[in-house]
């Protein structure tokens, strides 16, 4: 009986294949986004973020994922020193966190302004959390850890995304970092500048 073939087939050079489908990690490094969110100037929500396969979350417009083709889920990475990781929020989606290195410590609750659980998660453990819980991570080990995120495909820029708890958006303000309607950031005049300072800071290009 002949073996059923498969619908799509496709060929694929090594050369297509390393340009198009594969992401070298001394390559991503340098390729950091300093202020992807709004929170990401605020002391204690400092972190360097990644984006490998498709949009992923973002407030800020200016970068590029990695991978381009529609894969149907997203991927990022975040490294963060001791002590910060993402603020207090909440999606419309699923996403999943494995550690890649380090100790981050999750919590979460069912409204804004409150948090009604927490647990620590280390290298090779698994969060999932479902969409409209609220929470917030932070790296609690003493040193920069990596973390890398999956999270369901979902429009970019077609809403508020992330929303944040009001104490968040308040202190993103005072820094002059706002988010439109649609979840785009409205960036200060000295964006360039913070976010070189901030690069620098948090050591880009560096494991």
């Amino acid at each position: 009986m002949p073996t059923e073939q498969p619908k799509v087939k496709r060929y694929v050079s090594n050369e297509k294949m390393e340009d198009n489908w594969i992401v070298r990690f001394d390559d991503l490094k340098s390729k950091a986004i300093p202020l992807m969110f709004i929170d990401s100037i605020i002391p204690g929500h400092q972190r360097l973020n990644y984006a490998l396969i498709g949009d992923t979350a973002s407030e800020n417009d200016a970068y590029s994922p990695e991978i381009t083709e529609p894969h149907g889920f997203q991927i990022g990475m975040v490294k963060a020193p001791p002590g910060n990781g993402p603020a207090y929020h909440t999606h419309d989606y699923i996403e999943a966190f494995l550690p890649l290195s380090g100790k981050w410590r999750f919590y979460w609750g069912n409204s804004e302004d409150e948090i009604e659980g927490e647990t620590i998660i280390e290298e090779w453990d698994l969060i999932s959390l479902p969409p409209g819980l609220w929470r917030g991570f932070e790296n609690i080990s003493d040193e920069d850890a990596w973390i890398f995120a999956v999270l369901e495909q979902h429009e970019v820029f077609n809403g508020k995304d992330p929303y944040w708890a009001p104490q968040v958006v308040r202190k993103a303000a005072e820094h002059g970092f706002h988010a439109d309607t649609s979840g785009k950031m409205i960036k200060p005049e000295n964006f360039s500048a913070l976010e070189k300072q901030m690069a620098e800071k948090l050591r880009a290009g560096e494991k």
